[in-house]
């Protein structure tokens, strides 16, 4: 285990002549309870840390080098404490990288003294003069160095070398809330009506500070080890001026799927912008996209501006008026704005009738779960965890079928072919349908591949693979379902095109923890272990495409499970 965590931490070493540049999405950071209390340590403004030594955060963590001491310190309040040594790059040992944003890397680092973990942000000194960075750094610094929020991630310290400036922030182990999107599709309402909760308490504090985040969107919202938000990346945030009453901030930043319409009209953002972003990502949470897309950011700005985006069917009906009360292109008229009473309505929308929001950051977060709602086309209902899809499907009047069991090696054999004509092996070839027998011979697979070559007019995506299976199939990404033709090949490979289009557009990536379920008679997913592919079949065959995909997978992998075969 040992060995294990220092290959951990030696696999990326930072080096001077490594270009690390400076601030701007600082991935994977987190903010976990740990031994790294403050001490009563003057605060980290500009006047105090001219050299980016240390803000007052720095010296707030330090005292954590030793847990006696800090004991000791506490019960002398009378005692001017120490200044404690500035932390050096020679303190830490650097590991993997977390995040790459335009001007920094966040790398994992255990501090050597305590064995403690932090994301640490790198921003090289020279480039953030030669792009004029300077202000955006210190700006960055000084906004995080004021936020103590169990939402929001915390900067302990800063230091730095002769090239290279140094932010140690806490660390997220559960990485960005897009992950989770991407990975399940969409949200259950009770997950959704959760982490929007806890972005609306973020966005309350934040907005009560005087700043504006101007950034919000699911990447720069990470999870900590509990699964509780904290919300990053401060590189374009904006401490709004409270002696001029300034309301707006003038210069376009942000990211195009989430951006405001009055940053593309007035050119400014105010605290009504992040209300917006908060629309978005609702939207996104229930429907696996966020609500304005197009091939290009002029024609999302278009969107936008516009207020153009729909709903898709079985949205849930509170999140939907939330979300259009929340994307009013005017910002004096959305809901939680100043304008119009503040946070107070907002958090009193039906949808969240069931937060009790006082100890969100104390409660345990709802099992992350798939919201899955049946397609048009079928007749019931369903919602709920990939647990309980087995026993839904063991309900129904179906043959039997082990395709929503894990895939193992002793189950029955693929059948046995009866006859030696090939052609009876191919149904339908000229059609967009057929499947094939896996029982050949090499010189009958070269027969089949030729046939295929000439007669198959989607051999031309399948990298001269025999195609074994293939059909038409909606895939869905979150509320959204697409047609394509799903191509299952040797190698293993399980292809989709576009139809249409005669478009390529992805694979389904195999591996020995692949598996596929079935849900009903045209309702199948294939699980991989970064995300579930969620398909209908439409002729109502989802049984035998999991059959098939189950028999490759056997074919393949079953050596890897019993290595003695």
């Amino acid at each position: 285990m040992a060995r294990a965590t220092s290959q951990l931490y030696d696999v990326v070493p930072i080096q001077p002549s490594v270009v690390i540049c400076s601030c701007s999405h600082p991935s994977m950071v987190r903010n976990h309870p740990d031994s790294c209390s403050p001490l009563a340590i003057p605060g980290a403004s500009s006047s105090h840390c001219p050299s980016m030594e240390g803000s007052g955060s720095e010296a707030r963590a330090v005292g954590a080098s030793a847990s006696s001491q800090v004991s000791d310190l506490r019960t002398q309040p009378a005692v001017q404490t120490p200044q404690p040594r500035k932390k050096k790059p020679e303190d830490f040992r650097f590991g993997k990288i977390l995040g790459e944003g335009s001007f920094s890397t966040v790398v994992l680092a255990r501090e050597q003294v305590t064995g403690k973990e932090y994301a640490i942000k790198i921003l090289e000194k020279r480039h953030i003069m030669k792009e004029n960075k300077a202000q955006y750094v210190k700006r960055e610094r000084d906004l995080m160095s004021n936020l103590d929020h169990p939402f929001f991630v915390k900067l302990y310290f800063t230091f730095q070398d002769d090239e290279k400036l140094y932010f140690g922030l806490s660390y997220a182990k559960n990485g960005e809330l897009l992950k989770y999107i991407r990975k399940i599709g969409s949200f259950d309402e009770t997950c959704t009506r959760f982490y929007s909760a806890e972005i609306v308490c973020a966005l309350e504090y934040l907005h009560n500070k005087g700043i504006i985040h101007r950034d919000l969107k699911p990447e720069n919202i990470l999870l900590s080890e509990e699964m509780h938000i904290q919300i990053t990346d401060f590189g374009t945030a904006k401490q709004l001026s409270s002696d001029s009453k300034q309301a707006r901030a003038n210069s376009f930043v942000g990211t195009a799927q989430y951006v405001s319409p009055e940053l593309l009209t007035e050119k400014s953002a105010c605290k009504s912008s992040d209300l917006w972003a908060l629309g978005c990502i609702i939207y996104q949470l229930v429907a696996g996209l966020p609500p304005f897309r197009a091939g290009n950011e002029y024609l999302i700005f278009q969107k936008i501006i516009k207020l153009e985006y729909e709903f898709p069917e079985k949205f849930f009906p509170k999140a939907k008026d939330l979300v259009k009360q929340l994307l009013s292109l005017d910002p004096s008229k959305r809901i939680g704005c100043e304008e119009i009473g503040g946070y107070d309505p907002l958090k009193q929308h039906p949808f969240f009738d069931t937060i009790s929001w006082s100890d969100l950051h104390l409660q345990t977060p709802p099992k992350l779960t798939p919201y899955l709602p049946a397609m048009s086309e079928d007749d019931e209902d369903c919602y709920g965890n990939y647990d309980d899809l087995l026993s839904q499907f063991s309900n129904m009047q179906v043959a039997q079928s082990s395709s929503s069991h894990s895939l193992s090696p002793h189950e029955s054999t693929p059948p046995q072919r009866s006859s030696s004509n090939i052609e009876q092996y191919i149904h339908d070839l000229d059609n967009n349908s057929f499947e094939l027998d896996l029982q050949f011979t090499e010189e009958e697979k070269q027969l089949l591949l030729d046939k295929q070559t000439t007669g198959n007019p989607w051999h031309q995506f399948v990298e001269n693979n025999l195609i074994l299976k293939m059909g038409p199939v909606d895939k869905r990404k979150g509320l959204f379902a697409r047609r394509r033709q799903l191509l299952l090949t040797e190698g293993p490979h399980l292809y989709y095109v576009d139809p249409v289009n005669k478009v390529l557009k992805g694979e389904i990536p195999w591996s020995l923890e692949l598996r596929p379920e079935a849900k009903n008679f045209k309702t199948f997913f294939v699980h991989t272990p970064n995300r579930t592919y969620y398909l209908m079949d439409p002729s109502g065959n989802a049984d035998r495409w999991c059959k098939k995909i189950q028999e490759v997978w056997r074919k393949i992998y079953q050596r890897h499970q019993n290595p003695g075969l």
